[in-house]
C-alpha cells in the first residue's frame, strides 16, 4: 500500500468525519460541550461505546497479543461485563442524582473541596499521559507508513493530528462526540469484520473452517486456572477486569460522560448493558483476526515480527492480499485514534474547567463559553509536547512506566468513590491529598516486596490494593464526632 493511498484514505475520512462534526455541533452550547444536553438516545449512546471503549493501541496490540496470550484477554472481558452492571446500577443513580456535569463533583458533595480536587487532579494526570501516549502510538505508524517517505518530522504529524481533533471537537464537545463515536464505531466494526472476511478467503478457508481451525488452535484457550502466580490466572484477570472497569469507565469523566448524556438514568443503564454485550462479540473477533494472521503469516512463510503490535500492520499492508485490506486497516485504526483523543481532549476540558477552575459556576454562558474554549486549545498544545515527548525518549520501560502510572492514579480515585457510596462516614477532608499520593506509593512499595521476597507478580489487580489503600487511609482520618 503506497503512502499515497494512505493518504487518501486518511483525508477522506476525515473530510466525513468533519461534516459531521460541523451538523451536529453548530448549535451547540456550554451544556452540549459538557453533556450532550441530556438529550442522547440510549441505543445511539450504546453504539457510540462500541468504539469509544477502543483505541488505536487496542486496535493494533489485541490480535498480536495471542501469540504470547492465547485468548486469556476473554477472562478479563468476563470481570468488564460485570463491572458494567457495577457501573450501570450503583453509579449512574448516585451521579443522576446529584445531576453532576464532572464525576468528581460527587466527592464536594460527600467529603468537600479537597477531596474533589484530588480526584479531578489524579484523573487529569492519568487521562493526558494516556491519551498521549495512545496518540503517540498511532503518530508512529503514520510516520513510518506516510510521513517519513515526504520527510515530514515526528512534530508536524503530532501537530496536524492533534490540531484536527481539537478542531473537531472544539465547539460541540459531547454532542459532537456521540454523532462522530457513531461514525467511528460504524468504521471500526466494518474494518474488522472485513478484515476477518478477506484474510479468511486468502487462507482458502470458508467460516466453517476458521470455526473449526480457530477453536482447533492453541492459541485460543481461553480460561487459565493452573498457575495462581501466573498474570493470566483467571480469578486474578475476572476481579482485575471488574475493578479496572469500575475505575477506568465508572469514574472515568471520559467514558462517562457519553453514558450520561442520555434522558434518564434508565436509558443510560440499557446503553450500558447493551454496550456490555456487544463488546463482548468485537473484542472475540480481534481475538479471532489475531488467530486468522498467524495462521496466515505461517500459510505464506512470512516471518513473524518480533513485536506482536506490528503483526497487523504487515499482514494488511505487505502481506499480499487485496489493497482494500490495507486500506480498512487505516480506517479502523484512524477511527479508533479519533475517537479516543477526541473524547480525551473534551473530558479534559470539562474536568479542568468544572473541577479546577475557581468561580466557573458564576460565569455567564459567553465567559465561561470563552474560558472552556482557551482551557481547549491549552491542553490540546499540552498533548502535542506529550506525544514529542514519547518520541524522545520512548522505549518499553518508558511506555511500561506510563501505563503502570495511569493504573495508579485510578487507585485513589476508585478507593475515594468506594468508601463514599458504601459507608455514610465523613473523613477531614483537608487531608485527603496527602493520603492519595500515600497509597500509590504504599501500592508500588508492596508489588515490589512480593516480587523480591516471595516471588508474587502483582499485575492488574495492583489497582484492588491501591484502592484498598486508599480506604484504610480514610478510615484514619474519620473525623472525631464519628463512630
Amino acid at each position: 500500500m503506497s503512502s499515497l493511498a494512505v493518504i487518501l484514505t486518511v483525508a477522506g475520512y476525515i473530510a466525513v468525519l468533519f461534516v459531521v462534526a460541523w451538523l451536529s455541533g453548530r448549535r451547540a452550547d456550554n451544556a452540549g460541550f459538557f453533556s450532550g444536553g441530556r438529550c442522547t438516545p440510549w441505543y445511539m449512546a450504546a453504539f457510540a461505546m462500541i468504539g469509544a471503549a477502543m483505541s488505536g493501541v487496542t486496535f493494533i496490540s489485541v490480535p498480536g497479543s495471542v501469540a504470547a496470550d492465547a485468548f486469556s484477554y476473554m477472562q478479563m472481558v468476563a470481570g468488564f461485563t460485570v463491572g458494567q452492571l457495577v457501573v450501570a446500577f450503583v453509579l449512574v443513580p448516585a451521579f443522576y442524582r446529584l445531576r453532576v456535569v464532572s464525576l468528581y463533583e460527587y466527592l464536594d458533595a460527600r467529603f468537600g473541596v479537597a477531596s474533589h480536587r484530588t480526584g479531578a487532579w489524579f484523573f487529569f494526570l492519568s487521562k493526558m499521559l494516556s491519551a498521549a501516549l495512545k496518540l503517540y502510538v498511532v503518530c508512529a505508524v503514520m510516520q513510518q507508513l506516510v510521513f517519513d517517505a515526504y520527510g515530514i518530522p515526528l512534530w508536524a504529524n503530532a501537530a496536524l493530528t492533534v490540531g484536527l481533533v481539537w478542531l473537531y471537537t472544539r465547539r460541540g464537545g459531547v454532542k459532537v462526540l456521540i454523532w462522530t463515536d457513531t461514525l467511528q464505531s460504524l468504521c471500526l466494526v466494518g474494518s474488522l469484520v472485513l478484515s476477518v472476511f478477506f484474510i479468511m478467503r486468502g487462507l482458502g478457508w470458508s467460516a466453517c473452517d476458521v470455526v473449526r481451525e480457530v477453536s482447533a488452535s492453541p492459541l485460543s484457550r481461553v480460561l487459565f486456572l493452573d498457575d495462581p502466580s501466573s498474570g493470566r490466572y483467571f480469578w486474578k484477570m475476572f476481579a482485575a477486569g471488574i475493578v479496572l472497569l469500575v475505575a477506568m469507565t465508572g469514574l472515568d469523566q471520559d467514558m462517562m460522560q457519553r453514558n450520561m448524556s442520555c434522558p434518564t438514568p434508565r436509558d443510560a443503564q440499557k446503553n450500558i448493558v447493551v454496550t456490555a454485550l456487544c463488546q463482548i462479540v468485537v473484542i472475540l473477533l480481534f481475538l479471532v483476526l489475531g488467530v486468522l494472521l498467524y495462521a496466515y503469516m505461517d500459510c505464506r512463510g512470512m516471518a513473524v515480527p518480533a513485536r506482536g503490535d506490528e503483526v497487523f500492520p504487515l499482514v494488511a499492508v505487505n502481506g499480499g492480499l487485496p489493497p482494500v485490506v490495507g486500506v480498512l486497516f487505516v480506517v479502523g485504526l484512524i477511527s479508533c485514534t479519533y475517537s479516543a483523543a477526541g473524547a480525551s481532549l473534551t473530558a479534559l476540558t470539562t474536568s479542568f474547567t468544572v473541577d479546577l477552575l475557581d468561580g466557573v459556576r458564576r460565569y455567564d454562558e459567553r465567559r465561561l463559553s470563552r474560558v472552556r474554549s482557551r482551557v481547549h486549545g491549552l491542553l490540546a498544545a499540552g498533548m502535542v509536547g506529550l506525544i514529542l515527548a514519547f518520541g524522545y525518549w520512548a522505549d518499553d520501560s518508558v511506555i511500561n512506566l506510563v501505563f503502570r502510572m495511569a493504573g495508579y492514579t485510578y487507585g485513589p480515585i476508585l478507593g475515594m468513590f468506594l468508601f463514599g457510596l458504601l459507608s455514610r462516614r465523613r473523613v477531614r477532608d483537608r487531608w485527603m491529598p496527602a493520603v492519595a499520593v500515600a497509597a500509590p506509593l504504599l501500592s508500588a512499595l508492596l508489588q515490589y516486596a512480593a516480587r523480591t521476597r516471595w516471588g508474587y507478580e502483582i499485575g492488574f489487580e495492583l489497582l484492588i490494593y491501591n484502592a484498598a489503600f486508599t480506604v484504610a487511609g480514610m478510615f484514619i482520618l474519620l473525623k472525631r464526632d464519628e463512630k
